[in-house]
């Protein structure tokens, strides 16, 4: 990385709901769409930011967290960049199980698989690889990640050291947007799953 990057501040927001989210489902990677309610969220994510232009906007590849950058960013003239490294973490076999089934096996997955899926390590894997390539072409920049549970666990994993086992089993509480600074020169993606 370039010794003269600026900062990237990196504002985080989760997809808008979806229908596994209405049914109490374990989406995983699944590609399941938007509810209704979820479109109206993502509309008013759009509305959030409405005087907050964004360098670009990146999400995963899978609908509903595409579909929300679209409703919300899709008249703007900001690029939409899709990246599977951003998915949720793959549950395998637990994929659209019941929610109450798959929350309480997190903590045996942390660097343990899901069976048939992959830990929660790898899936900060993922997110880390993500990090480390923004800069050159995104310092000094802001942008904006529209993800799910797995990338804010990344990226409280990397950006604010926060240890994996930590981040995945403390209670999540929704917030319209985390702001992250991302300092390229000082990155030090190191491991911290305790």
């Amino acid at each position: 990385m370039s010794e003269n990057c600026a900062s990237i501040t990196i504002v985080f927001e989760t997809h808008a709901t979806s229908l596994d989210n209405e049914r109490g489902l374990a989406s995983g990677w699944f590609d399941v769409d938007l509810s209704r309610l979820g479109m109206q969220q993502a509309r008013e994510l759009g509305a959030r930011y409405t005087e907050s232009p964004f360098a670009a906007i990146f999400c995963p590849d899978l609908r509903r967290s595409y579909r929300t950058a679209t409703i919300a960013f899709g008249q703007r003239d900001m690029p939409i960049i899709r990246d599977w490294r951003l998915r949720e973490c793959d549950y395998g076999e637990g994929t659209r199980k019941p929610l109450d089934e798959v929350e309480p096996a997190k903590r045996t997955h942390i660097s343990s698989p899901f069976p048939g899926g992959e830990s929660y390590q790898q899936a900060a894997a993922r997110t880390g690889d993500f990090l480390r390539e923004l800069a050159p072409q995104y310092c000094g920049t802001r942008i904006l990640i529209i993800g799910c549970r797995a990338t804010h666990y990344g990226l409280e994993h990397w950006l604010n050291q926060v240890p994996l086992t930590q981040a995945v089993t403390a209670p999540f509480t929704w917030q319209p947007g985390w702001t992250y600074t991302l300092d390229p020169t000082a990155l030090l993606l190191v491991d911290r799953t305790g």
